[in-house]
């Protein structure tokens, strides 16, 4: 499961600059913005999870977690986010 881990956690092709994508991708949007950002790519993996990776559909459902984790992160230090 280490490897299935690393392509969710920290995918080698998300971190070729000198910030992580979604680091950049949060400093380029409102608070607003970024959290719906969150939300719809939860949204988006848990619908294509059976579809996507048919050999392995809980590659996709981590990756929901993942954000997940990171919007439940985003919201407690204090988004305000609240849609």
């Amino acid at each position: 499961m280490t490897d299935v881990e690393d392509e969710i956690n920290s995918p080698s092709h998300y971190n070729e600059g000198s910030k992580e994508t979604i680091d950049f991708i949060e400093d380029g949007m409102s608070t607003d913005e970024f959290g719906g950002y969150l939300k719809g790519n939860i949204l988006k993996y848990v619908c294509r999870y059976r579809y996507k990776h048919r050999e392995d559909p809980v590659k996709d459902l981590l990756k929901a977690h993942w954000y997940l984790v990171k919007l439940i992160d985003f919201t407690k230090k204090g988004s305000n986010y609240e849609k």
